[in-house]
């Protein structure tokens, strides 16, 4: 009985919570990197626990090993994950644990030894914050949704009157060893140990600190804490013994909560709410459609703009363009081809800082090209389009 309460709440909680809800639709990793996480926290549990014969343990140590490779492959936070889980492991002296989770992270390893001149440079990531109260409370916003320090100070008082009111007294409740597994003690072995927890606990202590030195901790990159929290949470839950008043405020509060997740999980993702439909600081489709069927357009992340192009044509929201967007050296070699076009467009997305800062070698290259650029493009956030418009004299002397 507990043990189906318990998967009943962890697929309801992994079903309808705002984190999952929210990057299941993004053409981005983080699905696939709480897949890969998910896996990897199942084989060390069987592994902890030792289920089956010596062939079984080695075929669990080979999977959890594969899982935990693919994970820092996909993400640097699924890398920064394990590598907290293989050193929780070594100190516990659990050497082949350990052992095969250090193996499995150095092809990640590897790869950001080979890109390290762009990974380490000073612009990369130079758009990140400082950890402060501000982040803290987005990154709660985005597991729990709107206002979450009152949500976690609901769940707080729902706990203590169920502690105080809702559950069975000793003499209704003789299961003495059922009771002691729901204590929660914090050692190598027990429950919060085996669902990954605690190295994950260390990998946000550890991603926190460093980020007062070098900014990393995106809010959204705490997705991976949910393969751990989610488990833990609905098997205690689940393991609660409650009487006929506890069960009917639990169901009340379950069902209030459902109710608030599910609506909530879906405003950032509305087109009619927010910038435009623009759930992060850039908004890459409305460029595409303001652009379409243009022949010269140029930008820094030309990647990006190409890619939203085909997103766009494969929803089949636009036409196909005959020739891609380019790049600052595209423009220029474009420049030294004459005869020149008479409109250019160059386009950015994101921040407005990042925009200008994007922006002004192309604006600079189209200028000395003898063009004058001008803004002429949608009045939406997280969005620069200019127009280019080549000036008389030039158009003579191009020709």
């Amino acid at each position: 009985m507990t043990r189906g309460r318990s998967l009943c709440l962890a697929a309801l909680l992994a079903f309808c919570s705002p984190y999952p809800v929210r990057f299941a639709i993004e053409g981005k990793s983080y699905a696939l990197l709480v897949l890969f996480v998910g896996l990897a926290w199942w084989w060390r549990r069987r592994l902890l626990q030792s289920v089956g014969s010596s062939t079984v343990f080695a075929r669990d140590l080979l999977l959890y090993g594969i899982t935990v490779c693919l994970a820092a492959l996909t993400h640097f936070y699924g890398l920064f994950l394990f590598a907290a889980a293989a050193a929780w492991d070594l100190w516990q002296q659990r050497w082949r644990l350990g052992g095969i989770a250090t193996l499995a992270l150095l092809p990640a390893l590897v790869w950001i030894a080979y890109a390290a001149a762009y990974l380490f440079r000073d612009s990369t990531g130079g758009w990140l914050a400082h950890p402060g109260f501000a982040l803290l409370e987005e990154t709660l916003a985005r597991a729990l949704g709107p206002w979450p320090f009152p949500k976690i100070g609901l769940f707080v008082l729902l706990m203590l009157a169920l502690r105080r009111w809702g559950r069975l007294s000793a003499g209704d409740d003789g299961d003495e060893g059922h009771r002691r597994d729901l204590q929660p003690v914090v050692v190598a072995g027990s429950l919060v140990d085996q669902s990954g927890l605690i190295p994950s606990a260390l990998m946000l202590l550890a991603v926190v600190a460093v980020s007062f030195v070098k900014p990393l901790a995106f809010s959204r990159y705490f997705v991976v804490l949910v393969p751990a929290v989610l488990p833990l949470i609905a098997v205690k839950l689940g393991g609660l013994r409650l009487n006929l008043r506890g069960s009917a405020l639990a169901l009340v509060a379950l069902t209030a909560l459902t109710v608030l997740w599910w609506q909530q999980s879906y405003i950032g993702l509305h087109p009619g709410l927010g910038s435009a439909g623009g759930r992060e600081q850039d908004n890459f489709r409305a460029i595409s459609q303001s652009l379409a069927g243009q022949l010269e357009r140029y930008g820094r992340r030309a990647r990006l703009l190409n890619l939203s192009d085909h997103m766009e044509v494969a929803a089949g929201r636009m036409l196909s363009n005959p020739m891609p967007w380019g790049d600052d050296a595209a423009l220029q070699k474009r420049l030294d081809q004459p005869p020149l076009p008479s409109v250019t467009w160059l386009a950015s997305s994101g921040p407005d800082q990042s925009m200008r800062r994007r922006l002004k070698p192309l604006i600079k290259r189209a200028e000395q090209g003898g063009y004058t650029c001008r803004e002429d493009g949608p009045q939406i956030e997280y969005t620069r389009v200019l127009r280019c418009t080549l000036m008389t004299s030039s158009v003579g002397d191009s020709q």
